[in-house]
């Protein structure tokens, strides 16, 4: 039932080639002036909060959602539900905590956001460092899924098919952020949204006309299929066999939560919109989607361990990766008409675009930090020049990402993915909270929160089971695991809000009341935002 015969495989192949053709026109029709950096980074904030907010939930449903999380709900049943929950969650505290600071203090970059506050080259050059280090293995991550989705779906099964496609794939990113830029970008977040959303309103719908429209008959039905029973409907079975499973999905939820909310390419929309209300407007939309793609991504996922069964989902992945695919061929039945070949494209094609838009989005972020926060940080640079400057940033980004997807195709890629958001909830979240919110910090706290919450991160992802000691790990053949979590969230995200009280504290009396009063001349504009012209 699961096997993709011909005209599926053909109509997926024209699809594919499509929206390759269609979004590269796209760029180049929206693309900037070659010397106009506000269109550039912000597409002139034109969006409106509706095409914003797509955009932001595009961002989101990237494919540690699609692809991680549906393979985790298809085989863990509630523990997978709730991590799904957990990205809605994100998007909550982004929305009531950082949307609108971010808004008013940043301009083109996270760095921006920092230094509106705390001034300085190291300030940019660290927030740099710390932005290519929480992207880059998520990119690769993405990458070489395009390279894994395009060898499942078509049939490829040489490892140098799989290796030009992702350099093909590679190649796409990097025009997109070069040649698109802000605007581009999101018109691609935007198209991937609608498509993804409406195909799988479609196979959730047929889903459930399978089980008589019966969410509790599709829940039975999911737990006998996965061998676990009611196991599969209680707490606890994604890390059944850890010593501390508890704790275990606690870190994990905290580094969804935390690190989705502060990722820079996330964080990079909200100077993309006019205003503050459009900001909420777009937040609101935003919520709403991702909230509605959750409840697709869980009919699909427990929908394909009712069809196929666990035996068949971990079969075709041990990790559950290609769940979301196989419950939406399942969902067509044995045999597929034209139409329901079509269909079935779509969703190969929806999936196929997420992989290349959250890619495309995250190489603009980078581009972006190397470009405005070290290259064109000197004075006197013309607008011209740091433009040139970001086109060849996202190529110098590029390059480096399909020569380790291509690496890196072969081994499991969690660790990577985990890496990211343990990053983002570690050593970005604290450094914008403190920034945003506390009058004594100062830059030698900054600079301690951005550092001392990425190494610890780095330290500890490499203690952990992700990495070696099963056989689903990056590194099956050795073995050594020494920390008891899956995740580094636990214990990292505290290091990192420690490592900037201490670095505070340790700057003395005179410098932590000097950024006090600092903080209070521009705190209006951090909280409010700049005085409307008619206030003045």
């Amino acid at each position: 039932m699961t096997d993709f015969d011909g005209s599926a495989q053909s109509w997926s192949l024209v699809a594919f080639s499509s929206v390759v053709a269609l979004t590269l026109m796209l760029c180049v029709l929206t693309g900037p002036d070659r010397d106009d950096l506000d269109e550039f980074y912000t597409g002139y904030r034109s969006l409106s909060p509706l095409r914003n907010g797509l955009a932001i939930a595009g961002d989101y449903i990237s494919a540690a959602t699609v692809l991680t999380i549906g393979g985790v709900i298809a085989l863990c049943g509630y523990d997978g539900v709730v991590l799904a929950l957990s990205t809605v969650l994100s998007l909550l505290l982004l929305m009531v905590l950082l949307a609108e600071p971010l808004h008013h203090t940043g301009r083109f970059t996270m760095a921006d956001a920092l230094g509106r506050r705390l001034p300085g080259r190291s300030v940019r050059i660290t927030a740099c460092m710390v932005t290519l280090a929480s992207l880059v293995p998520m990119m690769v991550v993405q990458l070489a899924g395009v390279g894994q989705l395009l060898a499942y779906v078509l049939g490829f099964s040489d490892s140098a098919m799989r290796t030009g496609c992702i350099i093909g794939a590679g190649t796409l990113m990097i025009s997109y952020a070069a040649i698109g830029g802000m605007r581009g970008t999101a018109l691609i977040q935007i198209l991937k949204t609608v498509i993804l959303l409406g195909s799988g309103l479609v196979v959730a719908g047929l889903i459930l006309h399978t089980f008589g429209w019966s969410p509790r008959n599709l829940f039975r039905t999911a737990a006998h299929g996965s061998g676990a029973e009611e196991n599969f409907l209680r707490y606890g079975l994604q890390f059944a066999n850890g010593p501390h499973r508890g704790l275990d999905m606690v870190s994990t939820q905290c580094a969804i939560v935390l690190g989705g909310a502060c990722l820079p390419h996330v964080t990079m929309r909200m100077y993309t919109a006019g205003s503050a209300p459009q900001v909420r407007r777009a937040m609101s939309w935003a919520i709403s989607t991702v909230t509605l793609f959750i409840a697709v991504i869980t009919v699909i996922g427990v929908g394909a361990t009712a069809l196929i069964g666990r035996a068949g989902i971990a079969g075709a992945d041990p990790r559950g990766n290609t769940a979301y695919l196989l419950g939406s061929r399942a969902a067509f039945g044995m045999h597929l008409s034209r139409p329901e070949s079509l269909l079935f494209a779509t969703v190969t094609t929806a999936i196929f675009l997420t992989l290349l838009a959250s890619v495309a989005s995250m190489t603009l972020a980078c581009a972006n930090s190397l470009a405005h926060d070290i290259a064109a940080a000197r004075p006197n640079v013309s607008p011209l020049r740091e433009m040139a400057l970001a086109r060849l940033a996202a190529l110098a980004v590029g390059l480096p990402v399909i020569l380790l997807a291509v690496i890196a195709q072969h081994r499991s890629l969690q660790p990577l993915a985990t890496v990211s958001f343990c990053l983002g909830a570690s050593a970005i979240a604290p450094a914008l909270v403190y920034s945003l919110f506390w009058r004594r910090f100062t830059r030698a706290g900054l600079l301690c929160t951005l550092i001392g919450g990425s190494v610890s991160v780095l330290v500890l992802m490499t203690g952990t089971n992700l990495v070696s000691g099963s056989p689903g790990s990056a590194f099956p053949e050795v073995d050594f695991n020494w920390f008891p979590f899956t995740t580094t969230a636990l214990v990292s995200v505290p290091a990192g809000f420690l490592s900037g009280l201490l670095g505070t504290v340790l700057s003395g009396r005179k410098a932590t009341a000097r950024e006090r009063e600092r903080y209070a001349a521009i705190e209006a504009v951090l909280l409010a935002g700049p005085p409307s012209p008619r206030s003045r």
